[in-house]
């Protein structure tokens, strides 16, 4: 009888497990994409508010800055971060998730950024506009870009992009 260790570990599984391994990509991919956000956000273009909550988790003081500077350089940061995550979850996709062989190699590496840039555009374009008009704090606004591309990336990639 085959173990579970084995069963999870196989691509060909039930679609409940690959949905839960497509979860823990995502959040090695998620990981990668916090780290470099908020390493940019603090360190090459800040983008934290004094009351963000991960500013003040981390006990740091960030200078006020213009909403429309803070947001701008929120989505400089997402787009730094996405570069990085959007190859992590490529690479964990490929090898460990979902079964690779609808469209060749280069037309599926395609059409997976296409897919991410997608998503990537409706949630930074969300939270930059929550940003530039609520003056939302960038960390509730980077939850929000992550519910938005978390629904749009499984669909478009369990459904048009792999075999499975």
């Amino acid at each position: 009888m085959e173990n579970i260790l084995d069963r999870f570990l196989r691509r060909e599984t039930h679609p409940a497990v690959q949905f839960i391994k497509y979860a823990l990509a995502g959040v090695v991919a998620t990981a990668v994409d916090v780290s470099v956000f908020y390493l940019a956000a603090i360190l090459i273009l800040p983008a934290l508010s004094p009351g963000d909550p991960v500013a003040r988790l981390l006990g740091l003081h960030p200078a006020e800055l213009a909403e429309g500077v803070r947001s701008t350089h929120y989505v400089w940061d997402k787009v730094l971060a996405f570069l990085f995550s959007n190859m992590t979850a490529y690479l964990c996709n490929v090898k460990w998730v979902f079964t690779p062989g609808r469209h060749n190699r280069a037309m599926e590496f395609v059409y997976f950024c296409a897919l991410s840039a997608s998503s990537f555009a409706v949630g930074t374009v969300l939270g930059w506009l929550l940003i530039r008009s609520t003056g939302l704090a960038s960390t509730y606004a980077y939850v929000v870009n992550c519910a938005a591309s978390l629904a749009i990336n499984y669909a478009g990639r369990k459904f048009l992009i792999f075999k499975s």
